[in-house]
């Protein structure tokens, strides 16, 4: 198997990860429920005013909050860490937490601008209702593999293994930060999990039973690795993991894909592309769009200038016995 460098990167240290854990159970008791908008919701709320310092504009907004919002102990952690800075005679968080399904994935700050940013938001909640449906029909067989490609904070692994327990579970990404992130949200979360920095299923061993894809889908002028999908109209980086984990799916394996596809002159490129791949691979297909119009706003880019909409698509591709 390639050796891969797991080390993590500045700020997500050995100590870091397991303040970062302690914050999350804290938060847990305290009743902590934030859900991740987009962030362009995201800046329209934090423009309005500074909150009132509570823990969703700490952990949520990343607004200013009072030393008194946390416990003095966990907070002095936090700073410590560097996790937390101070400002003035408040504080400021450099990480997001939100709950999702029950549970809490700690995950990057907003803005998300850096380039190994971990992206929580909208569309983690979709792809988990997504694989809460599709998994309601698990796998036979108690220790079935399922991995998490490009897992960022774990969502999608993390959900999944509530619906079926018994899996044996692997999360790759091409970020150390992403996989810092999914090795202490599944901590969390009670979840077992195997962790591989890799950006093919190479060093994953054997025949798989379940693969989860929810990759980026838009054209990201700043490449950054949360947002850009690539050629295809953004669909390059979903086609190729949907080529990668239909080679390795066992008899009955599934591949769940939740990604964007830019549709053109009424057509869905992506869609024909994997019709042709289940075709090749003996799988079946099952294609559906969950919202026809989303980032409207990208169609003013020259690279979408032949673009009519960007929609939301689901695609559960099934090896057959």
């Amino acid at each position: 198997m390639p050796a891969f460098d797991t080390t993590p990167p500045p700020g997500l240290d050995e100590q870091s990860r397991a303040v970062l854990q302690d914050l999350i159970g804290w938060l847990k008791q305290a009743g902590y429920a934030f859900v991740t908008p987009t962030p362009a919701t995201h800046a329209r709320v934090v423009a309005r005013n500074d909150g009132a310092g509570g823990l969703a504009d700490a952990f949520g907004w990343n607004r200013t909050f009072d030393g008194g919002a946390v416990d003095a102990a966990l907070l002095q952690r936090l700073v410590a860490c560097g996790l937390v800075w101070e400002e003035g005679d408040r504080f400021r968080s450099r990480i997001r937490v939100s709950a999702l399904h029950g549970g809490l994935f700690a995950h990057s700050a907003y803005p998300t601008q850096d380039k190994d940013a971990v992206f929580l938001g909208p569309d983690s909640y979709r792809f988990a209702d997504l694989i809460q449906r599709e998994l309601a029909r698990c796998p036979r067989g108690e220790g079935a593999h399922l991995v998490d490609i490009g897992a960022g904070a774990g969502v999608g692994a993390i959900v999944a293994s509530r619906c079926c327990p018994d899996l044996a579970i692997t999360m790759t990404d091409i970020n150390p930060k992403a996989i810092a992130f999914a090795r202490i949200n599944a901590r969390a979360a009670g979840v077992a999990a195997d962790f591989v920095l890799a950006d093919t299923l190479a060093p994953v061993e054997g025949a798989l039973d379940i693969v989860l894809a929810n990759p980026p889908y838009i054209i990201d002028e700043d490449k950054r690795d949360y947002r850009d999908g690539g050629g295809m109209h953004g669909a390059a980086v979903a086609f190729g993991m949907a080529q990668d984990a239909t080679a390795r799916l066992a008899p009955q394996g599934r591949f769940i894909l939740y990604t964007g596809s830019a549709i053109l002159d009424g057509a869905d490129p992506l869609r024909g592309r994997l019709a042709e791949l289940a075709t090749e691979r003996g799988c079946t297909l099952h294609y559906r769009e969950i919202d026809p119009d989303v980032f409207g706003e990208e169609l003013d880019n020259a690279a979408y200038a032949d673009v009519d909409r960007i929609a939301l698509v689901s695609a559960v591709m099934e090896r057959r016995a």
